[in-house]
């Protein structure tokens, strides 16, 4: 492992000590502050916790255009069943496994820690030639680019932009898809459980999940799907009640576990056997370590949903569209319109759904969107929508996807990929506020993202750097 990989992956173990999960940056916004200060750098924070760098050019390049190097701070916070891992409070732990960085059952955080430590080796290291740098690093990007959404216009004064979050090395990224959420929220009144009830819980977990604009193509289980189908066939065969139900954990994270308790009026596990079996069957193949389990409880005073309201919200969740609604028709084997049915959550009067929504076509945004709204009011349940975020429409003339397909083909010996992708990225908003800005999206190999399996390709790291140091050398003559 050469110096430079090893001086970002230093920084980046540094970067995965400080607690960053989305909708909690404070720390890590004021340790990135405090860093590019230690360094001399002047640094920027906004209201909401956006951190802009400022970083002068290489004496001699002052008069060239100023180049933004843009990342998120925040992670997606998984971890194994067991683990009992504090994303509050303790420290990533990151192992070398071969050619590999991952953590020690919980995501690695390379998504998107990776842009912030090389962004600020980038520019500090004394032998990058560069003109002058903006880091901008925004906040919960996961839970819906807000932090790109709350960033001003006229902030940046940089009209290039690299975004260090896409996660295949080799391929660059100059468009993406736009999304929205849809929370589905239906109140019930608590209703006894009847003594002579049975007591379950149903666990489903193992899955292997994935992210939910990357992987959303792929022959992956849906953990709450899964429990739906159970409770629906349950209450084809006895009269049922909820009492909890809790399955998923972010938005843009397709559900890997889902918990449920509930009680029914006779022993349904025959039926939960002959189901088992069935799912087992159909994506088994794919889902090799998933597991589904019933386990007898104790029916002592419980409460939970009615038998109209367990079978109203059983009905929702079975209606619940989740994968791809629509490909591409321009781009072979691109998606173009697709749902992640998220989570849902139990509370002592309420049940309710995420849903994420993603589509390069507003009209097809638009319409799914309605679809899932549609759904809950059908069931008398309550919606709402949220704005969401703008597609990146891909220029196909731009300087500076031309400048990094030749710089890297040069550089590698062969020509990299240029893609459009379903995920969202921050280009689309950024773009939005800052006319004219050219952007390109790119970074080394991550796989699994938003799982405890993620993990880093080591060197594709040192390949992503040496592209970088190179196209800024470029971008001052």
């Amino acid at each position: 492992m050469n110096n430079k990989i090893q001086a970002v992956l230093d920084l980046f173990e540094e970067l995965d000590k400080v607690p960053r999960q989305s909708k909690h940056e404070e720390k890590i916004s004021a340790w990135l502050v405090e860093w590019a200060e230690k360094h001399g750098l002047k640094a920027e924070r906004d209201e909401f916790m956006n951190v802009l760098v400022h970083a002068p050019a290489t004496p001699g390049y002052e008069n060239k255009p100023t180049v933004v190097i843009q990342g998120h701070m925040d992670m997606v916070c998984e971890k194994i069943a067991g683990s009992a891992h504090d994303f509050s409070k303790d420290p990533i732990k990151c192992i070398v496994d071969g050619e590999w960085l991952r953590a020690d059952g919980t995501t690695l955080g390379a998504d998107d820690g990776i842009a912030l430590a090389m962004g600020l080796l980038l520019a500090t290291d004394k032998d990058v030639i560069h003109p002058p740098l903006e880091l901008l690093f925004t906040i919960d990007e996961e839970t819906g680019l807000t932090g790109a959404n709350t960033v001003k216009p006229g902030w940046l004064k940089g009209k290039i932009m690299l975004n260090i979050d896409t996660e295949d090395e080799g391929v660059f990224t100059i468009g993406c898809a736009g999304g929205r959420d849809t929370k589905i929220e239906m109140a019930y009144t608590p209703a006894e459980i009847p003594a002579a009830y049975k007591a379950y819980d149903l666990r489903v977990w193992g899955l292997y999940g994935g992210h939910s604009g990357v992987d959303i193509n792929l022959p992956r289980g849906n953990s709450n799907i899964i429990a739906a189908r159970f409770l629906d066939e349950f209450l084809r065969n006895a009269k049922m009640q909820i009492v909890s139900i809790n399955g998923g954990s972010a938005h843009n994270a397709i559900p890997r576990e889902t918990n449920v308790r509930f009680a029914a009026d006779k022993d349904i596990t025959a039926q939960f056997s002959a189901l088992k079996e069935k799912i087992f069957g159909e994506i088994g193949y794919a889902e090799t370590g998933m597991k589904i389990d019933l386990t007898p409880a104790e029916n002592k005073g419980l409460k939970g949903l009615s038998l109209e309201d367990s079978a109203k919200f059983t009905g929702i969740m079975m209606a619940m569209p989740h994968g791809v609604a629509a490909m591409s028709k321009d781009i072979e084997g691109l998606p173009e319109t697709s749902n992640n049915f998220a989570t849902v959550k139990t509370t002592e009067n309420t049940v309710s759904i995420l849903s994420s929504q993603r589509s390069s076509v507003e009209s097809k945004l638009d319409w799914l969107s309605r679809k899932i709204e549609g759904i809950a009011v059908a069931a008398g349940a309550k919606t709402a929508t949220s704005d969401g975020y703008p597609s990146w429409e891909p220029n196909m003339e731009s300087a500076l996807n031309k400048k990094c397909v030749e710089i890297y083909t040069r550089l590698f010996g062969n020509a990299p990929k240029v893609e459009i992708i379903h995920a969202g990225l921050e280009c689309g908003i950024i773009g939005s506020k800052h006319e004219g800005m050219d952007m390109v999206s790119f970074g080394p190999t991550i796989k699994n993202p938003h799982t405890p399996d993620e993990r880093l390709e080591i060197a594709t790291v040192g390949k992503v750097w040496d592209f970088c140091v190179e196209l800024l050398k470029e971008l001052s003559l």
